[in-house]
């Protein structure tokens, strides 16, 4: 058991990708909003990444790695 599960180092992966496009959701916000030091227009472009990170490529991730029938 000293190798790591292929599928649960592809669910972690899924995982990460999900917080990190929440992160950059949270982010955007903020900068949009004006409680960052970054300027404003920043944040929109980041609200959308961080959106395609959260519905678009844990889906993608899913059907990439799925077990051949």
């Amino acid at each position: 058991m000293s190798e790591a599960d292929p599928a649960r180092r592809r669910l972690f992966t899924i995982q990460a990708v999900r917080i990190g496009g929440v992160a950059c959701v949270v982010l955007g916000m903020l900068a949009s909003a004006g409680r960052l030091s970054s300027p404003t227009a920043l944040g929109y472009p980041l609200i959308a990444i961080g959106l395609v990170g959260v519905f678009v490529l844990p889906p993608y991730l899913v059907r990439k790695w799925r077990t051949p029938k």
